[in-house]
């Protein structure tokens, strides 16, 4: 039996796929016809164009996202399917973020760009537009933080992720 701590585990699956039409969409719908919300998803060729790897992160019990594992593996054009809360991992996200700067505040938001080793891509009379790349943990710190001087607009990319070392194949 499920428990509610159990539904909220997040996982992070990452899928090689053959790089054609059609194959991110039946991913999706393999996932959401399971009742499941994708909460990132990422896709990009690999060094082989004919290969792609979409990185998604779903959120679930052990159990069921072992099962939407399986049925993952038995797509035809999945390559390998792996559950990287398994393994050691490094993950990164991009976010660009526009935040009010107005000129007491400009020095103090330059500081936490360079705390957080982000970096301003754009300047307004009014505005500061901000790059930040890293793991969940520190975007969201740095928006907590930005979030008190007023943050107008943000855009973000799926998660990316891979494991930290090589890991032997389980399809």
């Amino acid at each position: 039996m499920e428990t509610p701590s159990d539904s909220h585990q997040r996982h992070t699956l990452s899928l090689l796929v053959d790089n054609r039409p059609g194959v991110l969409a039946r991913v999706a719908t393999l996932v959401s016809g399971r009742g499941y919300n994708i909460e990132s998803l990422s896709v990009s060729e690999t060094m082989d164009p004919a290969v792609s790897l979409i990185t998604l992160i779903v959120s679930g019990s052990p159990r069921i996202v072992s099962q939407i594992v399986k049925q993952l593996r038995k797509l035809i054009n999945v390559i390998k399917v792996s559950d990287l809360a398994e393994v050691d991992y490094v993950e990164r996200q991009l976010v660009i973020v526009r935040v009010r700067a107005q000129n007491g505040h400009r020095e103090e938001i330059m500081r936490l760009c360079e705390i957080f080793r982000g970096k301003v891509i754009d300047v307004s009379n009014k505005t500061y537009t901000i790059e930040i790349t890293g793991g969940q943990d520190k975007i969201r710190a740095a928006l907590n933080l930005l979030s008190e001087f007023g943050i107008e607009e943000q855009v973000s990319t799926g998660l990316t992720a891979m494991p930290r070392s090589f890991q032997p194949s389980r399809k």
